[in-house]
């Protein structure tokens, strides 16, 4: 047996994390690797040893599969972990890693490249009686074959990246005339992503479940299930929130998908991690989707609910040992949810949001686990997921469950940047959620701003008090020359001072008088006492009439950060007192919705534009966005070029002015 006593670990954030603590736990060195982007991540410092890969691109440094090898062959390590993305799935990497002498950490070769291609997957399965979906996987993929296969198929219908996953190359058309325009698209985002415009279509089912069953096999021919885990709820094609066990199987149905599942897994021999993924239609309808040949993002909830290490398991595997349990000696206790914190705006479609983490703060409870790719003081980078971190809790019930998941995300601190928290708190309260009667259009069907959950009125002003509060803190501290005078001292006692906050579209002013270690703030309808003040690591408490409130805040420059006790968080800015007018902005301008980088400018200066026409495409985070024209008019500059990175509210195009074209 091949016993590892290092490993390089070919990924990064959570996921690196996650490895390097079972390696240690294991007695196993690790060594990181990190772009310039990632070099201030926590997983950098945790791992025995860490290499720098120059640059931040993921072609250029995650992707890079010779330079990886390399510095495995320079630090002789004995083995590989891929983690889950980049190459852990890429049957080339797998081979070169084995050639060089290096244990790949994963499953065999063949297996890798038998599930790389959705069409050659969907043959395999079809002849180990594994029910797929009615569709069309054939070698002939030019337009023409493919339109005539898809109106054979009928709508609506799924395109699919053969090569694909995590919903790239994925579209679906309802309409035939769609067809045409969708196809190109999705080929266009396969090739960019993949490598392989080669797509795949299949029946779409307007209600249906994700579900997938974790396999496990060895190099001695055992193989095992280790259970479902629900993953249906999604946006953009990527899950959001995954549970096990799922609120919707019967035994009978978990009997009949589970088996199918070992199916799948025995006509790949397979012999480490994967995951055989389903959607389910109905009792005793469900058709194969894909094996992913890795670890999955969710896996945490499968170690929840059965105790075990599955990244032990993996490298046990890779050793040659045998599993260390049989399937009947596999069991299930309780329930768990896992939750994924993105670096979003929900409410703008799912818009990535990257930037730094200015205080990060997670609650420490039992039956509570957070894999997390930050901490305070780190960027989010515009380069790569936009996955901060995972939220996973277990309970003896589902409702227990979901309860202790709502008061841990209440509980958890995040500032300096939008996230989908508001999304996640809202999809707690949801009573389709909390019945487990959902299926993977509910983000389509559901508004996600109509979801998530909203500050009040009442909050933003217990938000701006909260800020009043703490800058009050801070002149306290800083003692005047003249200590027998208060901070914020007026020769006109009774006017008190004035101060103005904004959040969102609201505006709070505030006239407040110190007394003492108390403030007052004034008003026609009687004053109200703000009292018995504490500030500890950014968690501050106030006594404001009678009633204390606890919020986390930070401030960075000019600009508050403040998450309430009900777990919202918000921005807040003090007005200028002698603020300086704004320039007026027109609806000639096109500004960058989110950062990344420009990968296609469909216009050109002097060009006449209609509404509706795609002027640019941009990608950030590993999501592609179309900008399109609001209006007609001209364009009078362009001021991007293909390849340009951008920060969010870049000015992108500008149309000529229609008042001065009408006045010449």
């Amino acid at each position: 047996m091949n016993h590892i006593q290092h490993i390089l670990i070919a990924n990064r954030g959570e996921i690196a994390e996650r490895v390097i603590r079972t390696a240690h736990k294991m007695g196993i060195r690790t060594l990181a690797l990190f772009s310039d982007a990632d070099a201030a991540l926590p997983y950098v410092a945790q791992a025995d040893t860490a290499v720098r890969l120059p640059g931040n691109s993921p072609t250029a440094t995650y992707l890079n599969q010779e330079l990886i090898i390399q510095i495995a062959r320079d630090h002789g390590v004995d083995a590989i972990h891929p983690g889950y993305g980049f190459l852990s799935e890429r049957a080339a990497f797998a081979a070169k890693v084995r050639q060089a002498g290096i244990t790949f950490i994963g499953p065999h070769t063949d297996a890798i490249a038998k599930m790389g291609s959705k069409s050659e997957a969907k043959a395999l399965m079809m002849a180990h009686q594994v029910p797929v979906i009615p569709g069309y996987n054939g070698t002939q993929q030019d337009i023409t074959t493919l339109i005539q296969e898809g109106k054979r198929i009928g709508f609506p219908l799924l395109i699919k990246a053969v090569a694909g996953g995590g919903g790239k190359g994925m579209r679906i058309v309802q309409e035939p005339q769609q067809l045409s325009t969708e196809l190109e698209g999705a080929r266009r985002e396969a090739e960019a992503a993949f490598g392989n415009g080669d797509l795949l279509l299949e029946r779409y089912f307007e209600s249906a479940r994700h579900i997938e069953f974790q396999i496990f096999g060895d190099q001695h021919g055992n193989i095992v299930h280790l259970l479902e885990r629900e993953c249906t709820i999604q946006r953009r094609y990527q899950k959001i929130m995954e549970e096990s066990p799922s609120p919707v199987l019967s035994d009978q149905d978990r009997s009949l998908m589970s088996a199918a599942a070992l199916q799948a897994a025995a006509a790949l021999k397979y012999d480490n991690a994967g995951t055989v993924e389903f959607i389910y239609i109905a009792p005793e309808e469900f058709y194969f989707l894909e094996v992913n040949t890795r670890l999955q993002v969710e896996h945490p909830v499968t170690e929840a609910i059965t105790g075990l290490d599955l990244v032990e398991w993996q490298l046990l595997a890779a050793e040659g040992a045998v599993l260390p349990l049989a399937q009947d000696d596999i069991t299930s206790s309780g329930y768990a949810i896992q939750f994924r914190l993105y670096a979003e705006d929900a409410a703008n479609n799912f818009m990535p949001s990257g930037g730094p983490v200015h205080l990060w703060d997670q609650p420490v409870l039992p039956g509570v686990r957070c894999d997390v790719s930050v901490q305070s003081g780190v960027a989010v980078s515009n380069y790569y997921d936009p996955m901060i971190a995972k939220i996973i809790v277990h309970g003896t019930i589902r409702n227990q469950a979901l309860r202790k998941m709502r008061y841990t995300l209440r509980n958890l601190c995040c500032l300096g940047l939008t996230t989908n928290k508001n999304l996640l708190l809202g999809l707690l309260q949801h009573t389709d959620i909390i019945n487990g009667k959902y299926d993977t259009q509910f983000l389509q069907h559901n508004s996600p701003n109509t979801i998530m959950i909203h500050a009040s009125a009442k909050e933003k002003k217990e938000a701006a008090v909260a800020c009043l509060v703490f800058d009050w803190q801070i002149r306290q501290k800083n003692d005047s020359p003249l200590t027998h005078i208060p901070g914020g001292w007026r020769n006109n006692f009774y006017q008190g001072q004035k101060v103005t906050y904004h959040i969102d579209n609201s505006t709070f002013h505030f006239a407040y008088r110190q007394e003492g270690q108390s403030i007052h703030l004034l008003s026609d309808k009687g004053h109200q006492n703000i009292r018995n003040v504490m500030i500890t690591n950014n968690q501050m408490t106030f006594e404001w009439d009678g009633t204390t409130h606890k919020v986390w805040l930070i401030k960075t420059n000019d600009q508050y950060w403040v998450q309430l006790a009900s777990g919202i968080a918000l921005s807040c800015n003090q007005a200028d007192r002698y603020p300086i007018p704004e320039s007026e902005t027109t609806s000639s301008q096109y500004l960058s919705p989110m950062p990344g980088q420009i990968i296609a400018v469909s216009v050109t200066a002097g060009q006449m534009i209609q509404e509706g026409e795609p002027l640019l495409i941009l990608s950030s985070m590993k999501m592609e966005h179309t900008i399109h024209a609001t209006g007609g008019g001209r364009v009078r500059e362009v001021l991007v070029t293909t390849g340009d990175q951008i920060d969010r509210g870049t000015l992108l195009i500008q149309l000529e002015n229609q008042e001065s074209d009408d006045a010449v």
